[in-house]
């Protein structure tokens, strides 16, 4: 079978938090980066289903030069082929990105046959999207699941669950599909130093893309307040009632 999974570098989330001097991105000078802890999974999991069933697993990433080192990192535990999508290092929305990703899905396929499988972390971790995924499974005309916390894949089929709130979905789909994963579908390994040392050897294929467009424009980032409390205990039971009404009257949300 034929796995692709698409991944993100993203500011490691351990570092203090800087904005750039016009406030409008993240200053990532002294941040180190990082795949999310979702799409870890994603990679895991291709690596798992290609050793159990043959065939081929290709980890793409759209991002500046830099974004080489996470896909080392993924050719270091077992990845057969990478591929960047180089950019000239500027932020790209979801919408943007969907679109090279699908451009660069259908000429890998081109080249070697359909992917079964094709997967996404649920989310990025830096701006929580939710969207990259769905996109690219629409303009592909692939079903989707989202939200997998377990994965099956069978002869022409794939069988995903996901937390349903009052218990576990479960959704048979047809191959090949686009599946979205969140951490906890399985425990990534941590690359060995063969694989690290072998990792180095693999060949990365580059491509330049130039992203269009993404109708979204971003005003500027803001930091929380580092001396701010998280949350005010007003109470419990019935005696609370009084400080909610005061609280709500003091953020002019009461009707008068």
């Amino acid at each position: 079978m034929r796995v692709l999974v698409g991944i993100k570098r993203v500011p490691a989330v351990g570092g203090r938090i800087v904005l750039s001097a016009d406030g409008t991105a993240i200053d990532t000078r002294f941040l180190g980066s990082t795949t999310g802890p979702h799409e870890e999974c994603a990679v895991e999991e291709a690596v798992r289903l290609v050793a159990a069933r043959g065939g081929e697993s290709v980890v793409v990433t759209l991002g500046p030069p830099e974004s080489e080192e996470q896909l080392r990192y993924a050719l270091s535990i077992g990845i057969d082929r990478a591929v960047l999508l180089e950019t000239a290092g500027q932020e790209v929305g979801p919408r943007a990105t969907a679109a090279e990703l699908v451009g660069a899905i259908r000429d890998l396929e081109g080249n070697g046959g359909p992917f079964d499988l094709v997967m996404f972390g649920n989310e990025a971790p830096d701006s929580g999207d939710f969207q990259v995924g769905v996109r690219v499974a629409e303009a592909l005309a692939r079903p989707c699941v989202t939200g997998v916390k377990a994965l099956e894949v069978g002869d022409g089929e794939v069988v995903a669950r996901r937390d349903g709130g009052r218990g576990m979905e479960i959704y048979r789909v047809a191959t090949p599909a686009v599946v979205t994963v969140r951490e906890g579908l399985n425990l990534p390994r941590y690359p060995s130093l063969p694989g690290r040392l072998g990792a180095k050897r693999k060949p990365l294929e580059r491509r330049t893309v130039e992203p269009g467009a993404d109708g979204l424009r971003s005003v500027g980032l803001r930091l929380p307040d580092p001396d701010g409390r998280g949350a005010v205990s007003l109470g419990s039971g019935a005696e609370a009632a009084p400080a909610v009404v005061e609280l709500l009257d003091e953020l002019g949300l009461l009707a008068r």
